[in-house]
């Protein structure tokens, strides 16, 4: 399902026992360069906008906010279980969430950055990943899916699907980058190609998500192919802000929930 606010996967919205929303900038009250369904606590946004956003965005879900969860993400390789909702004062500084408690609402936050939810519907386990350039090359996606196998998923029932993320024509990198990819990760060389400006290059952000999660072996993976950067009227995007010489911008939520 598409509306406004949200789109939806069919790949998780077939199970009843799951609920989960990519949340677009549409139908908030923030304004500015932040309008309008604004959901990062970490913007310098009006924190009465921010919070209004993510309870309409809560609602949709048909949960309070108190049960959306988000923790704070610093493009890291650690995921954690979530039991139930954390101070906002006291977040884990992690950039994965996994769940097997219904009625939370795990929430990542991106403007660029791919936002990835997975669920074993039928083991019950739901999670939510943050996964820019670092936390892809080092090990989030994988370490998410196994923290959801230490709770009683299999990996071969995962689903994960891949929400709005910057897209390969809009993700222009210097040779330094690639340099980084190449002594990580030996296969990595075929998500570049030539950019039009000499010496640099463009990066394939969702296909190298989709390779690592597809092998590790999950059941299930789906592409949204979403670009941020390009579609101004649904998504916030760092770099497009940067381009504009913006003073911030805000941040998009993706989010999982099980159902009782």
């Amino acid at each position: 399902m598409t509306s406004g606010m949200l789109i939806e996967a069919p790949e998780l919205s077939s199970h009843s026992g799951v609920r989960h929303a990519f949340f677009t900038r549409v139908g908030g009250v923030s304004e500015g360069v932040y309008a309008s369904l604004n959901g990062g606590l970490g913007s310098s946004d009006d924190p009465r906008h921010v919070i209004e956003n993510r309870r309409r965005m809560a609602g949709q879900l048909g949960l309070p906010l108190a049960a959306l969860v988000s923790v704070h993400q610093v493009h890291s390789p650690d995921a954690v279980v979530v039991e139930a909702p954390f101070p906002r004062d006291a977040r884990p500084r992690v950039d994965g969430m996994v769940t097997r408690r219904p009625g939370l609402a795990l929430a990542i936050t991106t403007a660029d950055c791919g936002p990835v939810l997975l669920a074993d519907p039928g083991a019950g386990i739901a999670a939510a990943c943050h996964a820019g350039w670092r936390g892809a090359l080092s090990g989030i996606l994988e370490e998410t899916v196994e923290a959801m196998e230490r709770l009683g998923a299999d990996r071969k029932r995962v689903i994960a699907v891949l929400g709005p993320t910057i897209g390969r024509d809009a993700y222009e990198v210097g040779p330094e980058f690639v340099a980084q990819f190449q002594g990580q990760d030996d296969g990595s060389g075929r998500f570049f190609r030539p950019s039009p400006r000499e010496g640099r290059s463009m990066f394939d952000l969702p296909a190298y998500i989709g390779a690592r999660l597809t092998t590790c072996g999950i059941g299930e993976y789906a592409d949204l192919s979403l670009c941020t950067y390009s579609d101004d009227e649904r998504f916030f995007s760092y770099r497009r802000t940067t381009h504009r010489g913006e003073p911030d911008y805000g941040r998009l939520i993706s989010a999982i929930a099980l159902t009782p």
